[in-house]
Formats: structure tokens, sequence, C-alpha cells
């Protein structure tokens, strides 16, 4: 792939009349950048894990984890304690290893093709929000799945996977409403030529649409994304406000004594407007349908629960 990144100088032909010259070389570049910077940051992550195992870095961490929860009165017999102890120092230690990763992705790859729209103060702030929601959700759902192993018996690989299975989709329902918004505002799309396109589009296929929300994600990055959820009779669309014309941010001008920055996200000049036609919106809507209408979703819920029972079942044995 990156061979056909390098190589690929010019327009194929097929999008010969879909995409100008400078867009497709916008584009290659940044998939060369991209390509570059996974290839290094997958090698660090290889050597870092196999340092890690020859060194005995995860019997140093489960030591560790049983002194502090030795010095806060809890005995070898609590393994639950000292094992969220140890979740918790892997889970920092894997963010704190990862954050150089991250913040030249952020500030060097995504900065220089025009696509970062954070300062170093909002990526820190939300990088400590997403570890504290992270930590308040795994180490109880993780204690859970511990204690059901734990008192499980012979057929605790069922218990455990049924669990996960639970978890998975009480997590899937609740995170667009519950969780997303601690991190993005989300606002209902208003009445117009849009969302009567989308309603229509939607009941063609027989998607049970009854919710269509507009979500910041300018405040992070100039990407454009949609996506649906929900289950059975309840499914929500969510586009990203840069795929909108009207409605994403960096098309604002900044209000009159503003420099255009504030102190969480700031706004760069365009040589023209963010955002897509009404067609393509529901093009890139139309593919997200496609994977619901397919069955890919409930494909790939039935393959990782697969995955999932095939492991604890190994494990078992």
């Amino acid at each position: 792939q990156r061979r056909v990144y390098r190589t690929t100088t010019h327009v194929p032909q097929e999008l010969g009349q879909i995409m100008d010259s400078e867009t497709f070389e916008k584009s290659r570049l940044y998939q060369l950048d991209k390509s570059t910077f996974s290839f290094w940051s997958g090698l660090y992550s290889e050597v870092e894990g196999t340092m890690i195992l020859l060194w005995g870095g995860i019997p140093f961490l489960w030591k560790l984890s049983g002194q502090i929860s030795g010095h806060a009165g809890f005995g070898p017999e609590y393994e639950i304690v000292q094992s969220l102890i140890f979740l918790l120092l892997a889970t920092l230690f894997s963010a704190v290893t990862g954050l150089p990763w991250s913040l030249y992705n952020t500030f060097v790859i995504e900065e220089k093709h025009g696509f970062n729209q954070q300062t170093v103060g909002f990526f820190f702030k939300d990088a400590i929000k997403k570890f504290v929601v992270t930590q308040c959700i795994l180490l109880p759902v993780t204690s859970l799945l511990l204690y059901i192993i734990k008192i499980g018996g012979d057929y605790f690989f069922i218990y455990a996977w049924l669990f996960t299975l639970v978890v998975s989709l009480v997590l899937v329902t609740i995170y667009a409403d519950y969780i997303a918004p601690l991190f993005d505002k989300f606002i209902p799309l208003p009445e117009g030529e849009l969302k009567q396109q989308i309603e229509t589009m939607a009941k063609s296929i027989d998607f049970p649409l009854t919710k269509v929300y507009v979500v910041e994600g300018s405040k992070r990055s100039s990407h454009s994304n949609a996506y649906f959820y929900g289950f059975f009779k309840n499914k929500r669309i969510v586009l990203f406000d840069t795929l909108l014309e009207d409605y994403s941010a960096l098309n604002k001008e900044p209000a009159e004594g503003e420099d255009g920055e504030n102190e969480e996200t700031k706004s760069k000049t365009k040589n023209k407007k963010q955002g897509c036609k009404n067609e393509e919106v529901l093009a890139v809507l139309g593919h997200e349908l496609g994977h619901w209408k397919l069955g890919h979703t409930v494909k790939n819920i039935i393959i990782s629960q697969v995955s999932y029972y095939k492991l604890f079942f190994f494990w078992s044995i």
C-alpha cells in the first residue's frame, strides 16, 4: 500500500471525472505520511511489548501491584484488588508511552496537512478526561468479570462470556447518549431539506430512524464522518459538523475583537468552505447505512462474540 502511495503521482483514470490533481496530491501525501507513522509506531509497539516480556515487566508490575494493595491494607487473598491495581498501572503506562506518538500524530502530521484544530491545552485536557472515563468503566467491569471467574467453577467460561456479551451490548446502547456527550456537544439536526432527504433515504431501505444529530467534531479535527447507533427500532444518525457547510464552526468568522483562537480550539483560514453539499452528505451516509442493510454490524458482533467465547473456553482448558 505504501508503494502505491509513493508511486501513484497522477489521478487514476477511474477518478478523473470526480477528483482534481490538487486534491489527489494532497490526499496522496497525507496517506503517505500516515503510512510512515503507522509503520514506525507499530514497530515501536512490537519492540516495547517484546522488551516487557523479555525483561519481566509483567511479573514486576504484578509484584508492585501487590505491594501497593498491601500498603492499602489488602492482603494476598484480595486478588481482585491487586488485579485492578495492576490494570490501572498497565493502562497508565500504556497512556504515557503512547503520548509522544499521539502528540506527533496530532501536532505534526495532522497539523501539517491542515486537519488539526486542537491546542496543546485542549489535547491534554481531553486525554485526561478520556483516561478517567475509561477507568470508571474498565475497573468496575473487570472486577465483576474476575469475580465471575472466581466463583464460576468448571463452567466459568460460559458465565464470563455471557457477561462480556451483556456489557458489550449495554456499552453500545449507552455510548452515544451518555458517554460521547461527555466529550462533544450533540444537537438535533434542524428541520429542513437535508433532514427530509435523510429521512426519505432511511425509509427507502426500511431503516428505523428516530433522530438525527450533529456533533461538534470541528473542535478536534476538520475530518468529516457520520455514523449510526442503536438497536431494534430505535436507530439514530450522527453527522459531524465538519460534514455540513451550514454547521461547521470552521466556516464561521471569528467575532469582532477575537483572533480566531481560544483556550481550547483554533480555526484556520480556509481557501474554500468546509463541508459537503446535501447530495454528498447523502452519499457518505448511504455508505454507513449500507453496512446496516447488508448486516455488517450484526455479523461483526457475532464474530467478536464467537472469538470471546473461544478465548474463554481455551483459557479454561
